[in-house]
């Protein structure tokens, strides 16, 4: 995303020991960059080739990706252009899950038609509810979410990052999901805890991300070891990398390295994210099996 516009030839938030001094600021940063570049799905397509590229070469196999809804109304396109263009960037040997993104207030009349048929699109793997969690939930998302997992497809939300514990039980009770994206406050009460575990859901968390918004104050204090040792599956993604200069790579060496995970548990932690992945048993196996021999 033109590197040339920064001095250096690189973003700022790619230097070491760099932290957001809020979550608008990143997210304005985030919008802006953004929107120089997907302004059409043939942009989508060149940015997913280098994404996926990035992820090959670091020996990732299986990544799930979002794109934000309503971009297709802002640069107008229909969204399942935008979904076919980042399926058709889909290098061999990797497997790619793609997923709609909305806001809590993203249902308008011109865009809820299209939320309200998500759940017949063939290549959607799921839905995910972004942005400011501290927004209530509006009376249409309930039954979005519910025909989305009666149709088979993943149920998303971002929750227990930037509000607490409160905010992952909304999005359980009330949406359903097998899936909070961070999900790290639960830890602030044990009954949302014991709701994690009794309901299934997998919490996907982003530790450098977490540090780097201030969601935590550094990767020592994190709750994921306290997460993983009261049960909850945890898995551990990237979040936005553009806007954290974070790789997967990194995000594990962090578990080890900084957050003081044995090996077992930065093991357990990818099988939990290959137990939860769309993919079909043969390929999830072998990847288990890798694991397993990597593993103590």
């Amino acid at each position: 995303m033109a590197p040339d516009r920064f001095p250096g030839g690189e973003p700022p938030w790619w230097r070491p020991g760099y932290r957001w001094s809020d979550f608008s600021t990143f997210e304005a940063a985030l919008l802006a960059n953004a929107a120089l570049w997907y302004t059409s799905p043939a942009r989508y397509h060149e940015a997913a080739r280098v994404i996926f590229d990035g992820l090959v070469a670091q020996n990732v196999r299986y990544v799930e990706i979002s794109f934000h809804l309503p971009i297709g109304r802002i640069i107008g396109a229909d969204p399942r252009d935008i979904l076919d263009a980042i399926h058709s960037a889909a290098p061999a040997g990797l497997t790619v899950r793609v997923f709609a993104g909305m806001r809590r207030i993203d249902y308008t009349p011109d865009l809820a038609p299209v939320i309200d048929s998500l759940h017949t699109w063939d290549r959607l793997a799921g839905i995910d509810l972004h942005g400011q969690e501290q927004w209530p939930l509006e009376p249409w998302s309930p039954p979005v979410w519910r025909r989305m997992a009666a149709a088979g497809k993943v149920t998303k939300a971002h929750a227990g990052e930037l509000a607490g514990a409160s905010s992952v039980r909304t999005v359980i009770e009330q949406l359903g999901v097998g899936r909070v994206q961070h999900g790290i406050r639960a830890i602030e009460d044990p009954a949302v805890v014991e709701l994690l575990l009794s309901h299934d859901v997998t919490c996907d968390t982003c530790p450098i991300s977490n540090v780097m918004l201030g969601v935590v104050p550094s990767m020592e204090a994190h709750p994921l070891p306290r997460l993983l040792e009261a049960g909850v599956r945890c898995t551990v993604s990237t979040d936005d990398p553009f806007c954290f200069g974070n790789t997967l790579t990194d995000e594990y060496a962090a578990l080890e390295t900084e957050m003081q995970l044995s090996r077992e548990q930065v093991a357990r932690v990818a099988r939990n994210g290959f137990e939860v992945a769309l993919m079909d048993e043969a390929e999830r196996a072998k990847c288990l099996a890798e694991i397993d021999l990597a593993a103590p």
